[in-house]
């Protein structure tokens, strides 16, 4: 319910005495679509296409599987998973 307070004699101006709202105030958690919820450091050790599957499922947009030592641009996007295999298994693996 909004109040009144007098700035001058010429107007005055209307605002609520206090905001809440389903985050008491404040803006809501935002979670940016096509990026997973779960730790990177979980897929390390399984197989390179159990693991991709995985990522998939836990709602990661792109997932790319890398050789040891790939040369790759270092720009980060959101909502990618990197895999570095080796010998069919996940043996590194980081968010960007």
């Amino acid at each position: 319910m909004p109040t009144e307070r007098a700035v001058s004699r010429t107007f005055a101006i209307r605002f609520p005495l206090r905001r809440t709202g389903a985050y008491g105030g404040r803006m809501a958690p935002i979670s940016p679509p096509g990026a997973g919820s779960d730790n990177p450091e979980t897929y390390v050790g399984l197989n390179a296409q159990h693991a991709e599957q995985r990522a998939r499922e836990q709602g990661w947009r792109t997932v790319r599987s890398l050789p040891p030592g790939a040369i790759i641009t270092m720009e980060y996007l959101e909502g990618r998973l990197n895999f570095e295999v080796t010998d069919g298994s996940v043996t590194r693996c980081w968010k960007g």
